[in-house]
């Protein structure tokens, strides 16, 4: 079997949530000798973009997601094994600290996000809910991130997101990260008010963002 029919392969198992079948595509690359590398880029990654726009359009709904993403982890430790640090290293698109900002219980939709980051290549650091603002400055401090993204549900937590780049700007540490925002109250003009770097709309647009901004500064 051509290489470029296991990595459709690998893709179809996401999109169609098999994964028997990403597990048989995920053996015969290994068997074949071919690297695992292509097949997380060329096939998994690929099938979790396709997923994510299908989510964006509401032609799949979270349960799908959870699953596909499931899918995603399976295969991989398959591939694991096979792949090495140095390379796995070399794959890593970054590191993001995310979480939903204080006095905020919302987790869906900031939840998918890291989901979708998690598979494009990020390392991701979920802090779950009702996130300090201190919390996320340590956290980010601890883990080297590069990018802090900062969901909001509420229009009386928005305010929370702009302290974080207060305080960063505060301390002399704006410029060491991409900041991100989102939530259903936010908006571009919101972003741009209170100096962040970014805003996503969607789950997939955040993720897509997150990739450019992090190429764009490694390329700086």
């Amino acid at each position: 079997m051509k290489k470029e029919e296991i990595f459709e392969d690998l893709i179809r198992a996401i999109v169609d949530l098999d994964e028997e079948k990403g597990k048989r595509a995920a053996i015969r690359l290994i068997e074949g000798k071919i690297n695992p590398i292509e097949g997380v880029e060329k096939g998994l990654s690929n099938g979790m973009r396709i997923i994510g726009e299908k989510f964006n359009r509401s032609e799949v709904y979270l349960p799908e997601m959870i699953m596909a993403a499931d899918i995603f982890n399976s295969v991989m430790e398959i591939l694991k094994p096979h792949i090495s640090a140095e390379s796995l290293d070399k794959v890593k698109r970054g590191t993001v600290v995310i979480g939903t900002v204080k006095g905020d219980i919302h987790a869906i939709g900031k939840n998918i996000v890291a989901m979708l980051l998690e598979t494009a290549g990020f390392a991701v650091y979920n802090l779950g809910e009702d996130v300090a603002t201190s919390t996320f400055i340590e956290e980010a401090r601890k883990v080297k991130a590069d990018i802090i993204g900062l969901s909001s549900l509420l229009t009386t937590t928005m305010p929370a997101q702009k302290d974080v780049i207060d305080i960063l700007k505060e301390t002399g540490e704006r410029d060491k990260y991409t900041i991100l925002i989102g939530g259903a109250p936010t908006s571009q003009d919101w972003a741009d008010e209170i100096g962040a770097d970014g805003y996503g709309e969607t789950a997939e647009s955040a993720v897509s963002l997150a990739l450019k901004l992090v190429a764009k500064k490694k390329r700086a």
